[in-house]
């Protein structure tokens, strides 16, 4: 089965770069051969050239981009993949690997259901779905690898396999939450959800009332409904036009609020929080679902050089705000933010159907970015390791960056016995580990 030669990129070819990068350029992906699949036949195909090559094998849809340099590396590119086919009746719909959260959204809310997305609709689904996947509607229904129905993938015996359950128990088992360990998922069924509607937006906080809106929003999070998700970013706006006026050049405390319970009941509990001032702006709104991604209304175009780390939180105690709110005490650098999301509700309660995804014990996600400046490194691991006594020990694989590649960061992003059942496994579905241009488990 081979695949066309004006698909394949290579180094110094025309397209070779557009191909091989994703957002994120901070590790710089250098493969010997790109594939720009636009079918699971093209997908099969790259699979038998790296088994026949040698070469291990990446996956790039639209997300961020490589964890790791795909050096010499064979890279499947499946933006092209993107189509969305969506049952109503059965409220499912079928998600192929390269379309992002955006088309799935323009599919299935005009039927007045909702997929478990991520909070950018510019993110690629299945690569998030196989990550976990947490949410805005998580509190209320779970990770989003929790809600799969069944997957198609190519497994690195050049094998197309549906599994389910029922057909695969194990692979299904892993390939939930294990990333692109096991294979290249060419799509997914996944289950959709009855909220047409959401109470959602952001209340933007002047940077000299961060301590007392974080200290007032850990007190809020201990009684609020598994149906209210919210989140915090900690962030300095860059003093631009695309930046709305009364926040360009601010620090600011962004609290973002996504309700989808009861009609009218997101206002009352949100009551704690807008009696804490005036924000600088205020956009908590009724809304369709359909404008989810107004809510976090993050950048989505332009390559940027990140260094994401993040760790999972048993709780908001007085001391981890204390390290947080340390942030707002001294200059911050455009390029360094930090977020809180609330966890907990449906995301502590196991799926229905087994998988590997970890993390079920926090109570927060804590993620932090920064640029490569030293100086700006050195803020972000020391709010880390303030934080440690805070933590978990584990991970959010959706949220971890370039230097948690390492086997002692992969491993806490799962349960020990998940981990170990991984690798036995890894070393069943793929023993050469040709799938490592990753966040790798490796075979036992």
């Amino acid at each position: 089965m081979a695949t066309s030669v004006d698909r394949i990129f290579r180094p110094g070819e025309q397209g070779f770069d557009e191909e091989s990068m994703g957002l994120n350029r901070a590790a710089a992906a250098q493969p010997a051969a790109v594939v720009a699949a636009v079918d699971e036949r093209d997908v099969v195909a790259a699979v038998q050239l790296a088994t026949a090559q040698g070469r291990p094998l990446g996956v790039l849809a639209t997300g961020h981009g490589p964890t790791v340099p795909a050096q010499d590396a064979v890279l499947v590119n499946t933006r092209r993949m993107s189509n969305v086919e969506v049952d109503a009746e059965r409220g499912t719909a079928w998600v192929e690997a390269g379309a992002r959260w955006r088309q799935v959204l323009e599919s299935t809310t005009g039927h007045g259901l909702a997929p478990l997305n991520g909070s950018s609709p510019n993110v690629g689904a299945v690569g998030y779905l196989v990550g976990g996947g947490a949410g805005l509607l998580g509190r209320r229904f779970g990770f989003a690898a929790d809600h799969v129905r069944r997957l198609r993938m190519v497994t690195a015996d050049g094998r197309l396999r549906e599994v389910t359950a029922e057909s695969d128990p194990d692979l299904f088992w892993a390939v939930r939450g294990g990333n692109d360990n096991f294979g290249v998922v060419v799509g997914m069924e996944i289950e959709l959800f009855p909220v047409s509607r959401l109470y959602g937006g952001g209340l933007y906080f002047a940077g000299e009332s961060t301590d007392e809106v974080m200290r007032a929003y850990a007190e809020w999070t201990r009684h609020v409904p598994e149906d209210m998700a919210s989140s915090v970013l900690l962030a300095h706006n860059p003093d631009i036009p695309e930046v709305p006026a009364p926040l360009r050049g601010r620090f600011v405390t962004h609290v973002r609020i996504a309700y989808s319970g009861t009609d009218g009941q997101g206002a009352h509990l949100l009551r704690p929080l807008r009696d804490l001032g005036t924000p600088l702006l205020d956009t908590v709104r009724d809304m369709p679902y359909a404008d989810v991604g107004s809510i976090h209304h993050e950048p989505t175009s332009a390559p940027f050089v990140a260094y994401d780390r993040n760790m999972l939180l048993r709780e908001l105690t007085a001391d981890a705000v204390d390290a947080i709110v340390a942030l707002a005490e001294q200059p911050i650098d455009t390029a360094f933010v930090t977020e809180l999301r609330h966890f907990g509700g449906a995301y502590a309660r196991p799926p229905a159907v087994p998988n590997c995804v970890g993390g079920r014990d926090a109570a927060f996600s804590l993620f932090t970015g920064a640029d490569p400046r030293p100086e700006i490194l050195r803020r972000r691991d020391d709010l880390l390791t303030r934080l440690r006594p805070h933590g978990t020990g584990a991970i959010n694989l959706n949220f971890a960056g370039v230097e948690d590649t390492a086997l002692t960061r992969v491993r806490t992003a799962y349960g020990e016995a998940d981990f170990e059942r991984l690798r036995e496994l890894k070393a069943r579905y793929d023993p050469t580990n040709m799938f490592r241009i990753n966040f790798n488990i490796p075979p036992s």
